[in-house]
Formats: C-alpha cells, sequence, structure tokens
C-alpha cells in the first residue's frame, strides 16, 4: 500500500505541475485514489462503505462516498448526508467544547476539583482529580462496566473505590469515565443535560442541524453499527454504557453527518467561527488544542483532542505537529491541521473490529493521501530533499 500511495502522491504533484491538465485530472486522480482505499477496505470485509470529507478554513474540498449502509445487495448508499454513530467522537465534537464554553462562560475552571461538583468524592482518594485531569485521560481512573440500575451512582462507586496504584497526574490512561464524569459535569454546572446543552451552545450556532443525541431520523438515513453477535442495528447507540445511561453520554452516543463535521472542523481552523458567528473565541480554541505533557513526555494530548498517543492513526503521514484528532470505534475519525490549513473526516459503517492494524492503515493511508493531494508544494519539496516531513 506504501508504494501505491507514493506513485500516487508523485502522478499527482506532476498533474499540478501541468496546467493544460490540473483540473480535471486532478478531480479524477483524487476520486479515483481514495475510491480504491475504501474499495478494498470494502472487499477485505473490514467496512460495507464509507464516507471521505477533505476541507479548509473555507469550507469542503472534497467529497467522496462509497458503498452502502448493510453488505446486502440492494441496500442504501451511503452519502454526505447519511447519519453516522461517531462514537468517541462525542468526546471532542460535543463533551469538550462543552466544558469550553463553560470555561469560557467563567462558570469553571480547569485546576476545580471535580468534588466541587460531584460531593460523592469528597474526603476519599480521588477528590483532587480536577476537571484538567479528566480532559487530559490523567485522572488515573479505569474504566467500570455500569449497572443497570442507576448507572451513574454505580460508576461513582466504583470509581472511589478503585485501587489501581496509578497516580494523579503522572500518566496517560485512555477511560471513557473521563468523559462519563465530564458530560454529568456540563449537567450538574449548567443545569441543562449534554445533549441539550450542545445543542444550544455549539450545533446550532455552527450551523450542525443534523447532529445530536437519541436521532429521530429514518433508519435508512442512518448507518448501522455492529451489536451482540454481530448484528448489525441502526440508530442506537453502539456503547453498553452510554445506552445504559439513556444514549446521552460524555464519552459515546453523538450521531452526525460528514456534512455537519465538515463544518465543525471549518469552525475550529477559523478560529471559533462560522457562518453562523462567534462560537468560541479565538483563546479557547486554542487553549483546547494546546499540547499537554504525560507519560514523561511519550504522550501529548489537547482538551479532549489526540495530538500524538498510539491512538493517532488518523495523522497519517504528512500532517504536521500541530495537528490534532480522534477516532471513535464504530469506524469514524477526524484529524484537523491548523499550520496546513487542513482536515480529514472519515465515517465508515465497520465490519471487521478484530483486524484493529489494518484498519488503523486505512485511517492513516487516508490521512497521507489527503496531505499529499491538498498540501503538494510540501510534499514536493520533502521529495526534492528541501525539507523533512515529520
Amino acid at each position: 500500500m506504501k508504494i501505491i500511495i507514493a506513485s500516487i502522491i508523485a502522478v499527482l504533484i506532476l498533474l499540478q505541475a501541468a496546467p493544460s491538465f490540473a483540473d480535471d485530472l486532478m478531480d479524477v486522480g483524487r476520486a479515483v485514489s481514495i475510491d480504491v482505499m475504501l474499495e478494498n477496505a470494502v472487499r477485505r470485509g473490514l467496512i460495507s462503505g464509507g464516507v471521505v470529507a477533505i476541507g479548509n478554513q473555507a469550507g469542503q474540498l472534497y467529497a467522496t462516498s462509497l458503498g452502502s449502509l448493510y453488505p446486502e445487495a440492494g441496500s442504501p448508499l451511503l452519502s454526505e448526508r447519511t447519519l453516522f454513530d461517531t462514537a468517541s467522537l462525542t468526546k471532542v465534537i460535543a463533551t469538550a467544547p462543552a466544558i469550553m464554553k463553560l470555561l469560557e462562560q467563567g462558570k469553571i475552571n480547569l485546576l476545580d476539583p471535580i468534588s466541587r461538583w460531584f460531593p460523592e468524592f469528597e474526603d476519599t482518594d480521588r477528590d483532587e482529580i480536577t476537571i484538567l485531569n479528566l480532559l487530559t485521560h490523567t485522572s488515573g481512573l479505569d474504566d467500570v462496566e455500569l449497572a443497570s440500575d442507576d448507572p451513574l451512582k454505580s460508576l461513582i462507586e466504583k470509581a472511589i473505590v478503585q485501587n489501581n496504584g496509578a497516580l494523579l497526574g503522572s500518566r496517560f490512561r485512555y477511560a471513557d469515565i473521563n468523559f462519563i464524569l465530564l458530560g454529568e459535569l456540563v449537567k450538574r454546572v449548567s443545569r441543562t443535560p449534554l445533549d441539550k446543552f450542545c445543542a444550544e451552545h455549539i450545533f446550532a450556532p455552527a450551523g450542525m442541524a443534523e447532529t445530536g443525541f437519541l436521532p429521530q431520523s429514518d433508519q435508512s438515513a442512518i448507518a448501522p453499527t455492529t451489536g451482540l453477535n454481530k448484528v448489525l442495528r441502526a440508530g442506537v447507540v453502539q456503547d453498553m454504557n452510554a445506552r445504559r445511561l439513556g444514549g446521552v453520554s460524555g464519552h459515546a452516543g453523538l450521531f452526525s453527518t460528514a456534512s455537519d463535521l465538515t463544518r465543525f472542523a471549518t469552525m475550529i481552523l477559523n478560529r471559533g467561527k462560522s457562518s453562523g458567528g462567534e462560537v468560541f473565541t479565538e483563546r479557547v480554541v486554542a487553549q483546547m488544542t494546546s499540547p499537554y505533557f504525560s507519560s514523561h513526555g511519550k504522550i501529548i494530548r489537547g482538551l479532549g483532542w489526540d495530538i500524538h498517543s498510539p491512538f493517532s492513526s488518523p495523522r497519517g503521514s504528512y500532517f504536521s505537529d500541530m495537528s490534532f484528532g480522534h477516532t471513535g470505534y464504530s469506524g469514524s475519525s477526524i484529524w484537523i491541521d491548523p499550520e496546513q490549513d487542513l482536515f480529514v473526516i472519515l465515517l465508515t459503517v465497520r465490519l471487521d473490529y478484530a483486524n484493529v492494524r489494518q484498519f488503523n492503515q486505512l485511517r492513516s493511508d487516508i490521512s497521507t493521501l489527503a496531505v499529499s493531494v491538498f498540501s503538494t508544494p510540501r510534499i514536493a519539496a520533502e521529495l526534492a530533499g528541501e525539507v523533512k516531513i515529520p
């Protein structure tokens, strides 16, 4: 696959250098190369289809959809308007932005101990965990299975008695529990449930009319996810803990489309501004995406966002050190690069969850190709030995 990508990059650079061919042939090259990657993933049984959207601060530059909602013949085709369960993208599209909005409003501080809002943690070994620790996965908490009866209470009770030897703030431990607590924190501080808070303060101002929790759309417009016994089911959040929390949670449960995620990424690249006005101040966006180091500097995260960690496969080969993004278990990912003014969104109907390596390679390859096409001068300089791409 690396040889194929290198060949595609070389051809696209030549096409951009030849004005008489450029426009038409570049469009063909983009469509063919990205569609080939998606087709290969369908053929290997990784996915039944996928949607890719690429853009910059001006908006969408390119998009393609391939495949269908279900593997069976005659199934509805995917499009930019297909609604996907974004899984852990919920953390960075809904929950972290909601926390930053509360921060912007002066209602919280990143160094607030969670015991300020969760009296259940007072006078326990966990009472010094801060909002910053939760956002950066440095709380030391491990995930737990929630009880069907009063799931939030069971989560807090299990968190309080955890004794895993992890030191607060010292080591990165990715865990959904951090964002489940943050989603509840939004509710306790704002006195508004997470889904309604995000709809009012983030999605509506950003023009994301198709994004939200608990989708009410026709199931023929919703991409399914694999549940028990590998049965595909649409319209219900895949994550079990999110279902036990009623479908609205800080770690999973958000449904969105490639079109809406494009609006969100464009807003971030425009430093908080969208066509509908200001969603965030420039300072808040910068704070949310600034690097925070943990695990002796080996892990770099933003506030919710991934920058450099074992989960950074959508970064590909050519995104800059300033880029950031996130993945979702259901087969989603987003990666944004302010330095190169570029973002890549991938949404898929994931079928094979066992072959993690191949799926991460798909994410990486699509990002690598996207940057090579839309930041070609930088790639050409690398090929000429003028710069070193990280």
